[in-house]
């Protein structure tokens, strides 16, 4: 059925678009679909370099102990 929507189609439905909603609403929709791009794509990197510094840094793979002090006295 989309397969034959062509120029004509999308440019109908764009100008259908822009009509129902206005300019500014839809200038602003996307505008905060290019901020949830953008920090998407920062946590995407982030959680990779995380990922890379723990690979290289050999005391973060070692387990440690992290019973809380008053607890250690007890058991």
């Amino acid at each position: 059925m989309l397969n034959n929507i062509g120029l004509p189609g999308l440019l109908l439905i764009a100008v259908v678009v822009l009509v129902l909603f206005g300019r500014g609403k839809i200038s602003s929709l996307m505008g905060e679909v290019g901020k949830g791009i953008t920090a998407f794509k920062k946590g995407v990197k982030d959680s990779s370099n995380e990922i890379e510094d723990a690979s290289n840094d050999p005391s973060r793979t070692e387990a440690r102990d992290v019973t809380p002090e008053d607890k250690k006295d007890k058991v």
